[in-house]
């Protein structure tokens, strides 16, 4: 490889595969994009037979190279070889006929196509020659599903399923392929513990018939669970090659980011203010538990997939008005009918598809920072270009948003980027009121923690933060209090020093239904 001594691979074992083994290996592949060096001379290999996992941060190069085995982009050099045989994957479609099938972090599924069509969309030749009834279709479907041990619906709309539904018949329709290589960038980043304990199971079940399996995540503690050798990117270099287990967890944070991490989670104990926020869950009577608010704190959402955290905020938020969902700001009762009304009052929303419905694709990335104070920046219909580009320019520095400039596509920009710009339009509009759904859902370690860090600020500014997420480590740093969600209310009320992953999960998974703890709110 280019470069210094540390930008060379660090080696456990052979990096790549030799001519006649069996095996998929990429040497010295590099790709560019203007202004960004996104791969320089990578090389590693996938045996058949084991789980692979690629480390990194967010622009380390992970997703690209993934996309180049999967013949969505082609490397400006280096080589690919099947079986110590190159090959040239110049089209999705000849890495499908070579055994490569990917499963990508952003779902690709049809949504308004039905469960057992996207399983089979482009191969309906294997439901029936001539005709493809739906009664076959469903038949094959449910084959699919048997062998893995899922209960999906095939006749189910896609686009009504959850995310982690989704997530699943991705995997299936991968699955299905009966493919050599398998390429999975971030698998497990919308399941439960239930779900992603049968996807590795089914990983193991690949691995025993010979297939290798590129494997993609963040949550680093997945890695030595299920990974057999791993290799780390860092600024598009690999950077460490070796068998999984041989570093410790800090050690290869340490690679990934190229420093050491001391704390993962860096919550600031902050003394709490005035009460922001009264809010019951739009189910429950008035004997119902009462989510409260203050300056200065965070506030944890817990519950299952499926428990209505998402919903219940959305409803908050005015993205999915309901006139249930009663609530005070600052002591006054309101109703929220529209996300602008719900900015207006004082209210922001980073959501779990930040995609879908946190930034405007196809727009640059000071058009996303700035579209919520669009009304500040204008007068007379004209908007005040100095001004906003010195908004924008503010919030790139303060949240450290990596781009070439902001007149560049905010979708050119890894993750952890985006994320960090759906967040900077909302401290832009300076809200009193921060609801962060899976915020570190998809980014890297470097970037969670900078997450971390900006909560942190934000309460000692005195604003309030809701955060829901999955992942219960970081659900019980990060909190000051917890609610748990069990379908669609809120069944119980934490202090942080009382709550604990097992007594969340009780609550979560209805056990302690009728026993629910209350948290003394009036009520409202």
């Amino acid at each position: 490889m280019s470069g210094s001594s540390e930008s060379k691979a660090e080696t456990k074992d052979s990096l790549e595969t030799p001519q006649g083994a069996s095996g998929l290996s990429v040497l010295g592949i590099s790709k560019g994009f203007p202004g960004v060096q996104a791969l320089d001379e990578v090389s590693f290999s996938i045996r058949r037979g084991e789980v692979h996992a690629i480390l990194g941060e967010n622009g380390a190069g992970k997703s690209t190279l993934l996309k180049i085995l999967s013949g969505a982009l082609q490397p400006d050099s280096g080589r690919i070889l099947l079986d110590g045989k190159e090959i040239f994957l110049r089209t999705p479609g000849a890495a499908s006929q070579v055994g490569i099938a990917a499963i990508y972090q952003e779902l690709s599924l049809v949504p308004w196509l039905s469960v057992a069509h996207n399983l089979f969309l482009g191969r309906e030749w294997m439901v029936g020659r001539f005709l493809m009834s739906k009664k076959k279709l469903k038949e094959k479907a449910d084959e699919v599903f048997s062998l893995l041990g899922l209960s999906l619906d095939p006749s189910a709309i896609a686009g009504n399923l959850g995310m982690a539904e989704q997530q699943l018949v991705e995997i299936s329709r991968a699955f299905s392929r009966n493919a050599g290589f398998i390429l999975m960038d971030e698998p497990t980043a919308s399941l439960t513990e239930t779900e992603i304990n049968l996807l590795f199971g089914k990983i193991e079940t690949l691995k025993k018939a010979g297939v290798g399996i590129l494997y993609i995540s963040h949550r680093l503690e997945e890695i030595f669970r299920i990974a057999d050798r791993v290799t780390v990117m860092r600024d598009g270099k690999s950077v460490y090659s070796g068998a999984a287990g041989e570093l410790s967890l800090p050690e290869l944070i340490a690679r990934m980011v190229g420093r050491s991490i001391g704390n993962h989670y860096p919550k600031e104990a902050i003394e709490p203010g005035e009460l922001l926020l009264e809010a019951k869950d739009g189910v429950s009577g008035e004997e119902g538990l009462t989510l409260s608010l203050r300056q200065g704190e965070v506030v944890g959402l817990a519950g299952l997939v499926g428990a209505g955290r998402t919903e219940w905020a959305r409803k908050l938020f005015g993205a999915d008005p309901d006139p249930k969902t009663r609530f005070r700001i600052c002591g006054t009762e309101v109703s929220v009918s529209s996300p602008r009304q719900g900015r207006d009052l004082g209210m922001g929303m980073v959501p779990e598809n930040r995609k879908e419905h946190g930034l405007i694709l196809g727009r640059s990335v000071l058009h996303n920072i700035t579209i919520t104070i669009m009304d500040w920046l204008s007068g007379f219909g004209i908007v005040d270009r100095k001004r906003q580009s010195a908004v924008s320019s503010e919030y790139i520095g303060k949240l450290s948003i990596k781009c070439p400039s902001d007149t560049v596509d905010i979708s050119t920009l890894s993750g952890g980027n985006q994320q960090k710009a759906v967040l900077a339009k909302w401290l832009a509009r300076k809200g009193k009121i921060i609801i962060l759904d899976e915020p570190t859902r998809g980014i890297d370690v470097g970037a969670k923690l900078e997450m971390y860090q900006q909560m942190n600020a934000l309460c000692r500014e005195g604003k309030g933060i809701i955060l829901i997420s999955s992942d219960l480590p970081e659900l019980l740093s990060m909190s000051d209090r917890l609610y748990v969600m069990h379908e669609g209310r809120f069944v119980a009320s934490l202090d942080k020093k009382e709550a604990s992953q097992e007594k969340i999960l009780e609550y979560a998974s209805g056990l302690n239904y009728g026993q629910t703890i209350r948290n003394g709110s009036e009520g409202i």
